[in-house]
């Protein structure tokens, strides 16, 4: 006989039923897109586009985007008021946070810049 996932819930205490949602929740979070990040966070596309300093239209193509630059995709989440980190995972060994892309980046930006002079 097949049990519903509310009746085999209903069998764990209730502390293991917690760590199960909290479990569910970080795993839902995980796969969040960046409308519904926002959408979390309470914030509007027109105030995304005050915060970033650009059209509302132009958020809502960020938002739809499956290829964003790094810039950009930094840009979004520190105006929503996060910070972007970049990970490796590799199997069998622990991830590597990736650094230096915003180095990298203002070293380009000044050489466009100094160009530009």
């Amino acid at each position: 006989m097949a049990k519903t996932l509310t009746a085999k819930m209903k069998t764990f205490d209730p502390e293991r039923r917690k760590k199960i949602a909290a479990r569910a929740a970080l795993l839902i979070a995980e796969e969040q897109t960046l409308r519904d990040l926002r959408r979390a966070l309470h914030l509007t596309q027109e105030r995304m586009a005050e915060l970033l300093n650009i059209r509302q239209d132009n958020v809502s193509r960020i938002e739809q985007r499956t290829d964003l630059l790094i810039s950009t995709l930094r840009s979004y989440i520190e105006a929503m008021g996060g910070k972007l980190q970049l990970l490796a995972q590799f199997p069998n060994r622990p991830p590597v946070e990736l650094s230096g892309f915003a180095s990298m980046e203002n070293d380009r930006r000044e050489t466009d810049n100094e160009a530009r002079l």
